[in-house]
């Protein structure tokens, strides 16, 4: 029997309290789209579409394009046709089905999601790039973090290592800290750090764990990769190499073992995604896309359920935003 919704949808803007600096550059508005689905019974599910096109996804017009053109009414079959090349998409209206389908597991956006704490789950906090980090860090682990994100690849390689010094002498014990590189370093940075890095492991002085460094190469040099993750005692992670579940098949196929970072809002269909992740029981890393609180339940609630091997998860992001405890209703309300 097929079902029929009401779809509506809310473009949004979210202003970053300050520009977030990656290897891809800045960035300092996050935008994405809020979607409605009300099913024949009144019950409403809600969605996010948060792409991030330098990362693999549609960009945010072909997101915008395709609510555009979708009907006032649609069925489950709409749902689950949406293309392949539209996986923020496909996140935002499935998980919007299964919102309005999923009993109690999900409630209705209010700011009491705007800070989640699971009990199941750990978070990673992200710090900012370059020296920012060091006096960034402190705030975070009074909060109660214990696993910190730094952004790597973004200054000269001598200067970022110098920090990296001061960071991990400075960080408490039994701190864990993953480095990212968002494709940033050359095969010769990247195998200067992982040197670095099982160095530090080796003479046993360091009370904190590295515990991976997440996408050193860029996507195309995957051989790289798998080289140098057999190379090292410092695990990998990938990233963006495994932003969509195409590209996670793809690598897992091609022999990828090692972990995988997950991003739910921009993999695409979270069943399908349920369905790989049962299949290969793979080593995975849930992590935010910056999205709101209505794709963070969403994502968590995967998480919760896919998550392997006790590995913080990264979410601890809030910090980026300011908190404004009314954007939802406003959002919806106004326009």
């Amino acid at each position: 029997m097929t079902n029929d919704y009401k779809f509506e949808f809310r473009p949004y803007q979210r202003r970053f309290l300050r520009s977030l600096t990656t290897n891809h550059g800045k960035w300092d508005i996050r935008e994405g789209i809020i979607l409605r689905l009300t099913d024949e019974s009144g019950k409403v599910g809600w969605g996010e579409i948060a792409p991030i096109s330098w990362f693999g996804s549609e960009t945010l017009e072909q997101a915008l394009d395709f609510c555009r053109q979708l009907p006032e009414e649609i069925t489950d079959e709409t749902i689950f046709s949406i293309p392949d090349e539209l996986p923020a998409c496909q996140f935002g209206f499935e998980s919007a089905w299964e919102w309005g389908s999923g009993g109690d597991n999900f409630i209705t956006p209010n700011s009491s999601l705007l800070t989640p704490h699971s009990s199941l789950l750990l978070y990673s906090a992200l710090l900012a790039a370059g020296e920012a980090a060091l006096n960034q860090w402190e705030r975070l682990w009074q909060q109660g973090y214990r696993t910190f994100k730094w952004k790597i690849g973004v200054y000269a390689i001598a200067d970022e290592l110098e920090i990296f010094e001061s960071l991990i002498h400075t960080l408490p014990a039994f701190t864990k800290l993953r480095l990212d590189a968002n494709g940033g370093l050359s095969y010769e940075e990247a195998n200067l750090w992982l040197r670095t890095c099982d160095n530090l492991k080796a003479n046993g002085e360091l009370p904190l764990e590295i515990e991976f460094i997440e996408q050193p190469l860029p996507v195309e040099q995957f051989q790289g990769m798998l080289e140098l993750s057999t190379s090292y005692e410092t695990a990998i992670a990938l990233d963006e190499s495994v932003a969509t579940l195409g590209q996670l098949a793809a690598c897992h196929q091609q022999g990828w073992r090692g972990i995988f970072v997950i991003k739910p809002g921009i993999v695409g269909s979270p069943s399908r995604l349920r369905t790989f992740c049962h299949q290969h029981q793979i080593d995975t890393v849930f992590s935010s896309v910056f999205e709101t609180a209505i794709a963070r339940l969403a994502a968590l609630q995967l998480a919760a359920e896919l998550s392997r091997n006790n590995r913080a998860i990264g979410f601890g992001i809030d910090h980026f935003f300011e908190q404004e405890e009314t954007w939802f209703q406003t959002l919806w309300n106004d326009l």
